[in-house]
């Protein structure tokens, strides 16, 4: 019937910690789900580690435990979620799209815009969905701030925007190899949660889809970026005031959004998952709060919704299009250009 939710078999790549918090999610029995969500293969780079992660966060399902590779090729998976480190996103997407999977990569979707472009060039000529897992851009109350925003405009015209994402992690101390500190991973605050401040700024100052003016400072260490400032401007006059840092926990209220007739502040445990925002228009005494709950982290926001777009032939996400990730890594390649930060692999 045509009202029967979407069924997807999903590959899962990698067996990290954003890898089992998304398995986890799209397994929750859920009476709004959109899709109904199979993990069928598991990706690992050893069969223990990948037996453990299904025994873990997928208990009673019986998915395929093997390599990347024999993910990418199992006839039975129809989807493949990457949630490797940053530097290895271009290749695992290729080899992906290569088997003709669609694709649903973390974020960053790749170390630069570049890479991003050569992703989805061979998506398009194997003609497959592919999309960036910003997940944060799916929960409901984005969509409701969004409409409240830009549609109902309930504070006026939007003229800045300030977001932090910070967390304590003491990089210097991390092992060498770790995905935090290892440059050749794409390591650095920016990539890992400067990014949601962006993407923040983004949605709050009205989704535009030129390029802005980019004022960035980066404080490294060992060349990887532990703080990271932006100032994104556009032609109208709109600020967003993003920042990332690595030294400090941001408190509850992260984000600021700033109009001509009041303000919203939005809330949560981080940038990454936003709970509740609170609308303080001018002249009154006190804020309206909206609050939205969730099960489980709320990935599987995002998953319904590529599992939707892939079953009605899509090949792109209105919410989360090719072209917004491009722009997303462009601005963050300019933010390194400006500070500093640079990978090995950019030479």
């Amino acid at each position: 019937m045509a009202a029967d939710k979407p069924t997807i078999r999903w590959g899962i790549i990698a067996t990290g910690l954003i890898a089992s918090w998304f398995a986890a999610d799209i397994s929750i029995p859920r009476p709004d789900a959109k899709a109904n969500h199979i993990i069928q293969a598991i990706g690992s780079s050893s069969y223990d580690k990948g037996k453990k992660f299904a025994e873990t966060h997928v208990p009673g399902k019986s998915p395929t435990i093997g390599t990347y590779e024999e993910v990418f090729a199992n006839p039975e998976v129809d989807i493949v979620y990457i949630g490797t480190p940053h530097a290895f996103h271009k290749q695992n997407c290729l080899d992906a799209i290569k088997h003709g999977k669609h694709v649903l990569c973390e974020k960053a979707f790749a170390l630069n815009a570049a890479e991003a472009r050569e992703v989805f060039e061979a998506a398009a000529e194997k003609g497959v969905f592919v999309m960036e897992a910003m997940w944060t851009r799916f929960f409901p109350l984005v969509k409701s701030l969004q409409h409240l925003l830009h549609t109902d405009k309930v504070i006026g015209e939007v003229k800045r925007v300030f977001c932090d994402f910070g967390l304590q992690q003491d990089i210097p101390a991390l092992p060498a190899g770790s995905r935090l500190k290892d440059p050749a991973l794409g390591a650095g605050s920016l990539l890992d949660i400067g990014i949601y401040s962006l993407t923040w700024g983004l949605l709050g100052l009205g989704q535009q889809t030129e390029m802005p003016k980019i004022v960035a400072s980066q404080h490294l260490v060992d060349g990887v970026d532990v703080a990271s400032a932006v100032i994104v401007s556009f032609p109208q006059g709109q600020q967003g005031i993003l920042t990332s840092t690595t030294f400090a926990k941001t408190p509850r209220s992260f984000c600021r959004i700033e109009g001509t007739k009041g303000a919203v502040v939005v809330e949560g445990f981080v940038a990454s998952a936003p709970a509740s925002y609170a609308v303080h228009l001018d002249g009154d005494e006190e804020p309206k709060k909206y609050e939205f709950e969730r099960i489980g982290k709320g990935f599987y926001w995002e998953a319904d919704a590529v599992a939707v777009d892939i079953a009605a032939g899509r090949k792109q996400s209105e919410v989360m299009p090719w072209a917004e990730t491009i722009r997303v890594l462009s601005i963050l390649d300019e933010v390194r250009r400006q500070g500093g930060a640079r990978f090995p692999m950019e030479g």
